[in-house]
């Protein structure tokens, strides 16, 4: 069950290995972007939220969120290999949302691989609709496809 399945905001200590996992799982062959440093200082930016599952050293997934206004952005997410389908990925990003909610945010944004059907597949599972296509938008290298969802009414009901 999803609500057993403890989310936790990371800490410095988590920052090596979501960098990492992002490297590995999210940004291969288009460099590396999201080092610990950067992550770091998604960490300490108090418009960011990084979520995470497992312990300093375990991470086995993580979703990093900010929010602006309205509008949230989904900036990074995966989930180990080995732990995927176990409701990983869905716990981090039904915390993520519940957070969005309470913070008054009416809509989340991401992007994710065009080449990614599971990614895709997934965001679909969980209400997420596609909206367009942005060329070469990964590193000027490969195309991405935005999606959204809307949590609340676009007039605020």
């Amino acid at each position: 069950m999803i609500s057993a399945i403890p989310v936790r905001l990371a800490t410095l200590a988590d920052a090596k290995g979501i960098a990492a996992m992002s490297r590995d799982y999210i940004e291969q062959g288009l460099g590396w972007s999201w080092t610990a440093g950067r992550v770091e200082r998604a960490i300490r930016d108090p418009e960011v939220n990084v979520a995470v599952i497992g312990e300093p050293g375990s991470i086995v997934g993580f979703g990093i969120m900010s929010y602006r206004h309205s509008i949230a952005h989904l900036l990074l997410f995966a989930v180990r290999r080995s732990q995927q389908r176990k409701g990983i990925g869905s716990a981090i990003l039904a915390w993520l949302e519940t957070v969005a909610v309470e913070a008054g945010i009416t809509r989340i944004e991401l992007e994710c691989r065009r080449e990614n059907p599971a990614a895709r597949n997934f965001y679909g599972e969980h209400g997420y609709h596609e909206q367009a296509i942005s060329r070469r938008y990964y590193a000027g290298i490969e195309d991405a496809i935005r999606l959204e969802k809307w949590l609340a009414a676009p007039d605020g009901r």
